[in-house]
C-alpha cells in the first residue's frame, strides 16, 4: 500500500523579499528543501502571494489585481518550471486569479509531477468583498491517494464535506488563513471534525505574522495534521498539531499510510460516521426537523 510524507508549513509574508524574483526563490527553496529531506507532498497557507502586496507600485492599478496579472502571467511559468520533479507535489498556497470574465477568485495553484491544477475557494469571509467565490471541488490523485483541497473557510462548512461522502478521498488539505485564535480554533475543530466523519487525513496549513496587506494584516497559525478515530489508528497519534505561532515559517512533517485507510473501510461492523454514505447520512435520505 502506498504511503505519503507530508510537510505541513506556516509561512509568514512578513519575512518575505524585497522584490518578486526573491519571494519566487524563498518559495522554491521552502518547497525544494522538504522536498530533498523526503517530503513528497508540500503544502502553503492561504494568501501566500499577497506578501507580492508591497513590491506592487502605485501605477500598477488596483493591488490584487496587480498581484493576479503578476502571480499567473510571469512567476508562476518559472515557478512550474522549476518544481516539475517526478513523484513530487506541492500546494502553492493561495493567490488571486482573474477569471475569464474579469472577476477575482482566491485560488490555490497545485503542482503535482509537472502537471498544474488549481482549486478556488468556495465560500468567503466578509472581508473577501473583492472575490467572487467558485463553484467546483476538484479530486485529485497523487502517490495513490485520492486529495481534495478545501481552503479555509470551507472547511468550516459542513455542507461541503457532506459532497465528499461515497467518494472515497483519503486526504483532505486545507491552506488557511486567520487573524486570531478564534479563527484557528474555528480551522482546526473543524479539521479534525472532517477527518472523524470522512474518514480520512486532514492537513492544515496556516499564515503567520503581519503583512502590508489589507487581507493579510495580522495573521496567527499553527500545522496540523488529523487522523479518523477509528480501530485501525488506535496505535497511531491521532491529533498531531505545532504551537500557534504569531510570527515565523514553521513545518510539521507527517507520514500518512493508506494501508490504515483500506483496513479502518474493511471494518464494517466498528461504528464510523464515514460508512454511513449520503443515503444514510441524511443527504439523500430525508431527515425532518421537528
Amino acid at each position: 500500500m502506498p504511503s505519503l510524507t507530508l510537510d505541513l508549513h506556516t509561512f509568514d509574508p512578513g519575512l518575505a523579499a524585497t522584490k518578486p524574483a526573491a519571494l519566487v526563490e524563498k518559495v522554491i527553496e521552502m518547497t525544494e528543501r522538504s522536498w530533498n529531506s523526503g517530503a513528497d507532498l508540500v503544502v502553503l497557507p492561504e494568501f501566500t502571494w499577497l506578501a507580492l502586496e508591497p513590491l506592487i507600485s502605485a501605477g500598477q492599478g488596483k493591488k490584487l489585481e496587480a498581484i493576479a496579472d503578476l502571480f499567473w502571467n510571469q512567476l508562476l511559468p518559472e515557478i512550474q518550471a522549476r518544481l516539475s520533479n517526478p513523484g513530487k507535489a506541492v500546494v502553492l498556497g493561495t493567490a488571486p486569479v482573474r477569471t475569464c470574465e474579469g472577476k477575482l477568485r482566491n485560488r490555490a495553484p497545485i503542482i503535482a509531477e509537472g502537471a498544474l491544477l488549481y482549486q478556488d475557494k468556495l465560500h468567503l469571509t466578509p472581508w473577501e468583498q473583492d472575490f467572487e467565490a467558485g463553484d467546483t471541488l476538484s479530486i485529485w490523485t497523487f502517490g495513490g491517494f485520492r486529495i481534495a483541497v478545501i481552503i479555509c473557510l470551507d472547511i468550516e462548512i459542513p455542507e461541503l464535506s457532506s459532497r465528499l461522502r461515497d467518494r472515497a478521498v483519503d486526504l483532505i488539505l486545507c491552506p488557511s488563513a486567520t487573524e486570531t485564535q478564534l479563527g484557528v480554533e474555528r480551522v482546526n475543530r473543524c479539521a479534525s471534525a472532517r477527518a472523524v466523519e470522512l474518514g480520512c487525513y486532514v492537513g492544515i496549513s496556516q499564515l503567520t505574522g503581519k503583512a502590508t496587506s489589507d487581507l493579510i494584516e495580522m495573521n496567527i497559525g499553527r500545522a496540523a495534521l488529523y487522523r479518523p478515530s477509528q480501530a485501525a489508528f488506535r496505535e497511531t497519534l491521532r491529533t498531531e498539531e505545532t504551537a500557534d505561532f504569531e510570527a515565523g515559517d514553521h513545518c510539521l512533517r507527517v507520514r500518512l499510510d493508506h494501508r490504515s485507510l483500506e483496513v479502518m473501510r474493511r471494518m464494517t461492523t466498528e461504528t464510523n460516521p464515514a460508512n454511513l454514505g449520503q443515503i444514510y447520512a441524511g443527504i439523500i435520505r430525508q431527515i425532518h426537523i421537528a
